[in-house]
Parts: structure tokens; sequence; C-alpha cells
């Protein structure tokens, strides 16, 4: 007896909920308009990768000899194109910790351009610095975090018959070989800061390690999981900083920071995006 009661009430309840919904109802899907930004609105940001110029721990690092008078040359040239987009804050890949030291040596190099600092061979001094300089620009931050991981799997690939990991990894190897650094700068920033560059950067810093895994444990994806997660802490940093709507961001730092930045930043109702190619593309 309760079971019947219990298939009527339910019975009723089913055609109560069916009588208020019009027949010709459509699904409705959520409106994000609400949450977007006009194209022309937000905070100005150009966020640009670079390959390191001086000495980096990081795992890819390209040959560049920053003293070569033609190299000058195109830093100088470089620098100029992308000082017109007068930013009033540099963000670069520095700790955060070192900030005041990093504004007191910005500040001595923007009186004497020929001062040798701590990052008087970095595209820090060398890009970053010098763009201020040019634009004027009265603040700089380092938004850079240190979170270690092994970004070489081969003995767990081997171990676990991984075919895959080195498949992608020799492939992911012949695009870097060819990597050229010796042409002209602004072309090859350019060339640094596309979608399929952005791509290939997540790809082979991270995700590639995905594809080394025991059948018990997840080594590859806990160490990608670990770039993703400095990356994310970096971005944490940029958005801990009195940055306003006033302001126009420029960010610098190595190019598999920036892919990872590109996404976080298109995303982002806070911020409006910029084109390098504006800037290096004529």
């Amino acid at each position: 007896m309760y079971r019947n009661i219990e298939i009527i009430f339910l019975a009723c309840l089913f055609s109560l909920v069916s009588c208020d919904k019009p027949k010709n109802d459509k699904t409705t899907h959520f409106d994000n308009s609400s949450v977007k930004t006009k194209k022309d609105s937000g905070i100005p940001v150009l966020n640009v990768g670079t390959f390191h110029m001086g000495e980096t721990s990081d795992a890819n690092s390209t040959e560049y000899d920053e003293a070569d008078e033609k190299n000058k040359k195109d830093i100088l040239e470089l620098c100029q194109k992308l000082s017109k987009f007068n930013p009033t804050i540099i963000l670069v890949e520095t700790v955060p910790e070192r900030n005041e030291i990093l504004q007191d040596f910005y500040e001595k190099y923007k009186r004497n351009p020929d001062i040798n600092t701590p990052y008087s061979d970095s595209e820090v001094q060398l890009v970053a610095f010098e763009i201020g300089r040019l634009a004027g620009t009265e603040k700089i931050y380092g938004i850079d975090h240190k979170l270690s991981y092994n970004y070489d799997l081969s003995d767990v690939a081997s171990k676990n018959n991984a075919t895959k990991y080195f498949e992608l990894r020799d492939s992911l190897m012949r695009i870097v070989n060819s990597l050229k650094t010796d042409g002209n700068l602004s072309q090859t920033i350019l060339d640094y800061n596309t979608e399929e560059m952005y791509n290939f950067l997540i790809t082979i810093n991270a995700d590639l390690l995905c594809y080394a895994n025991s059948p018990e444990n997840f080594e590859g994806a806990d160490e990608a999981a670990k770039y993703y997660q400095r990356n994310l802490r970096m971005y944490a940093n940029i958005n801990r900083l009195p940055i306003d709507s006033t302001d126009r961001v420029f960010i610098l730092s190595g190019a598999s920071h920036a892919a990872f930045f590109n996404d976080f930043l298109k995303r982002s109702p806070i911020y409006n995006l910029q084109s390098l190619n504006e800037y290096l593309g004529k």
C-alpha cells in the first residue's frame, strides 16, 4: 500500500513540474555576457616571452651573445619598439623577495645605463630596464616563484615501456634544436610569442611528462602539475601587486611562463591582453 502511495505521489509531482514548464520552452544556457568585458576595457597588458639572455637554471636554454655588436643594436631596436607601449609598471622574472633591490638597481640604471648590476647580462637589464628608461616607467616588480620539478622522466618511462613519451620527446627536441636566435631579434621574439609556440612550450615543459607514469602511480602527471603550479603562483604574484585601471603593465618572462600567462590573461575580465604584433610587426 505504501509503495502505491509513493508511486502516485511521484507521478503527481512530475505532472506538476511538467505543467509549470511551457511546451515551447527551450533549454537555457549560461549567459556569460555579464562576466566578459569589452575588448577596449580592462587593464592593458603586454605579455612578452623571451629566451634567457644570461645564465639560467631553466631546463631548456638558448645560447646568446649579448656583447655582440649586432645583438646590441637588435636589443636597442627591440626596446625602442616595445617602449611605445608606454608601461607604467614592468614585471620581470625575479623573486618578489628582492623587489626593493630590483627597484634600487633599476633607479641607478635609469641615471646611468652603463652601470654594472647583478642583472647586467640578463634580459632584466638588457630589455626590461631599458624599456622602462625609454618609457619613463617608475615601478618594476619581480613575480617569479621558484618551485623545482623533475623535467626528465626517462627512467620512469623506460621502466614502464612508455614509448609515447620518447616518441613525443624526440619530436619536440628536434624543434628545440632548430630554434635560432641569430636572426633579427624583434622577429625572433615575435616567433616566440605565437599560439603555436606557446602550445609547444607548455607541452615540452609540462604536458610531455604526463606520458611517463607507472600503472600504480602518476609520477609524470604529478611533476607536470608542479610546473603548472609554479606558473599559477607567478600569476598570483601579479594579482597581489598594486595595479589599478590607470596602469599599463608590461610583463617580460621566459617564453614558457608567457605561454601560461597568455591563457590566464585572456580569460581574465580584469586584464586586456594587447597584441605584440602591433609593436613588433611593423
